[in-house]
């Protein structure tokens, strides 16, 4: 023990000797693993230590819901002293941008009311009613470790540890379950806000119904949202997952588009294109029982990350294994999908998991907080981050844009059931559609590759399919190609009633470029 202490004195006194003596810029610029192996990995394991604890002994005392409400009153009570105040500027979150999950950091809160929110519990599990009612802040790695004990999940549960209910509902939350069950959106029973006016209202698909549908996609710009009533369903010990390697662009097409149209028959459905022609296809069902010497638990810290692992099937063919429900739910979320490997190059070396991989991944908050304005400009220029959501009859077509656009693999595959619905997002026509997000992330290979100019042709291409463009990236379209994508029909109509005009800015002022860092 004394050792190992030793050793970790050593290390981490030659790196704070080699930080001092390069300077911290030259290191957050040139060698930014160095800064995030040694700082921001620690850090990040101090805050989750303190979230989890937290979290478990809040919900043990029962305690959340007895503050919840006079959290809720404190809302209120700062929403009417604004009002009182001549309501001289709109209203929004004082959550610091850095700790949003994107790697966007809205300039927009500086011109605006802050308002306090500090919304963060999971309030009841009610297994009568097959519901969980959370406060907005919650986030799923919460949800998963406080569910999956009690038996339950949700049907809809994206992967990343640190996405927020509010984030998903108010902007868009996906999983590989959702060609069965739609967006994150779709699984919420009902939503409690406070309006501009400060009143305090809960509306469902039968109380309230406009504000119902028009609150998901609407980015806080209807009212702030405190809870939220989601539905919970029977969990499983393991995902059965089967890895069907696809080895050309038609493979791809044809096998994805058989196993997302079986909705019956698959819990859940990913790929991952690995190439302009490689693709590795994933059917996983829930099941109680697993077969010897098949169980593989990814998410545990010496693993490979699983893109890497993913990538083997192309090589050794189709497989089947059986991995942990929670494992699986967060199996993205070591590597960050694959982010991870631009940060820390050698982060999947088998010595560093060993040695390192418990601390991984830093908070996305945190490397937010510390890129710095140069780091921030070179991922703006040589960086992309987009989820397109495209017709999945449209897929093969579109995988030729983003090849011949961006060039970056891999590519996430996640198919969605779209619900002829009233808001924002519907399809065009009046019955249900099945769509694909397809998700880039990383540095595109493309000689030619500018963020804005090509960014402007992919969301060109995307609504000449009458697809759209999750939102908590950077957008470059002009608010009249933005209302051309996204139906205003309902969120016009509530604003007005709402009286948001002063209150709350529109969705389009929020994330257009001019308002994001």
């Amino acid at each position: 023990m004394f050792g190992f202490l030793l050793f970790l004195l050593v290390v981490f006194g030659g790196a704070g000797l080699w930080v001092h003596l390069k300077g911290i810029e030259y290191v957050m610029i040139h060698q930014r693993w160095v800064f995030v192996c040694f700082f921001l990995l620690p850090l990040s394991v101090i805050f989750d230590m303190y979230h989890y604890l937290r979290t478990w002994i809040v919900f043990q005392l029962h305690s959340a819901p007895k503050k919840h409400d006079d959290r809720v009153r404190n809302i209120q009570k700062q929403v009417r002293a604004w009002k009182e105040d001549g309501s001289r500027k709109p209203m929004c979150t004082a959550r610091p941008g850095w700790q949003t999950m994107s790697l966007r950091v809205g300039k927009y809160k500086q011109t605006m009311q802050n308002i306090n929110i500090n919304l963060i519990d999971i309030l009841e599990v009610d297994v009568n009613r097959q519901v969980v009612r959370v406060e907005p802040l919650a986030t799923m790695g919460q949800i998963t470790a406080t569910l999956l004990p009690l038996g339950w999940t949700l049907p809809v549960l994206p992967e990343l540890d640190d996405l927020t209910v509010g984030g998903l509902i108010c902007g868009v939350g996906v999983e590989t379950s959702s060609h069965r069950y739609g967006l994150f959106q779709h699984s919420c029973e009902a939503f409690e806000l406070v309006l501009a006016d400060g009143s305090l209202v809960r509306c469902t698909k039968d109380e309230n119904p406009d504000l119902f549908y028009a609150v998901p996609w609407s980015h806080g710009t209807l009212g702030f949202l405190v809870a939220a009533e989601i539905k919970i369903v029977h969990a499983a010990n393991f995902v059965k997952v089967e890895y069907k390697p696809c080895h050309t662009a038609e493979e791809v097409s044809k096998v994805y588009t058989e196993e997302v149209l079986k909705k019956s028959d698959n819990d859940f459905v990913e790929g991952l294109m690995f190439s302009e022609n490689e693709a590795v296809v994933m059917t996983a069902n829930l099941t109680n029982q697993a077969e010897p010497g098949k169980v593989n638990s990814i998410g545990l810290y010496y693993k490979p990350w699983f893109f890497k692992h993913v990538e083997t099937f192309l090589k050794t063919g189709p497989g089947v294994e059986y991995i942990p429900l929670r494992h699986y739910y967060h199996r993205h979320t070591r590597a960050i999908f694959w982010e991870l490997q631009d940060i820390i190059p050698f982060g999947n070396n088998p010595i560093f998991r060993f040695l390192c991989g418990w601390m991984v991944p830093p908070k996305v908050s945190l490397l937010k907080l510390t890129q710095g304005e140069t780091v921030r400009q070179l991922y703006e220029k040589h960086h992309v981050i987009q989820d397109m959501l495209i017709p999945l009859d449209k897929m093969g077509e579109a995988l030729r844009v983003f090849h011949k656009e961006i060039k970056l693999y891999p590519l996430w595959l996640c198919p969605m059931l779209l619900p002829s619905q009233p808001g924002m997002v519907h399809p065009k026509g009046d019955q249900d559609e099945m769509y694909v997000d397809i998700g880039a992330y990383g540095e595109p290979k493309t000689m030619d590759f500018e963020a804005g100019p090509t960014t402007r042709r992919l969301e060109e291409y995307v609504r000449s399919v009458n697809g759209f463009q999750m939102l908590y990236a950077d957008c470059y379209m002009t608010r009249e190609e933005f209302r051309q994508t996204f139906d205003h029909t309902l969120y016009d109509k509530m604003r007005a009633e709402l009286s948001c005009e002063k209150a709350f800015p529109e969705v389009f002022d929020k994330i257009c470029k001019k308002n994001r860092h």
